[in-house]
């Protein structure tokens, strides 16, 4: 595992009753503060469901995160372009 949130996302899992290989598997794709923060908040709130579920929950916490970085990409991207319009493109 790569940080105690992480850590305690695993053993939350396991704990409530989730086989120790998916809660393994869960905690590896769950890798940051906040996708692991986020998933112990799921897990805390529902306690046991399907894995089916769970996984389905996942992977929107882990889209919603990638919306996220995106739009901010394209943010940064676009201030960058309203520089070059606004001051030219320096070729020095």
């Amino acid at each position: 595992m790569e940080n105690n949130y992480t850590d305690a996302l695993y053993r939350l899992m396991v704990r409530t009753g989730y086989p120790s290989d998916f809660a393994a598997l869960v905690s590896r794709e769950m890798n940051t503060d906040y996708l692991s923060r986020r998933m112990l908040l799921y897990v805390n709130k529902v306690g046991l469901i399907p894995p089916e579920e769970f996984a389905d929950e996942m992977l929107a916490i882990i889209e919603e995160r990638d919306r996220f970085l995106d739009k901010h990409r394209a943010e940064d991207a676009q201030m960058k372009l309203n520089e070059i319009y606004e001051s030219g493109l320096n070729t020095d």
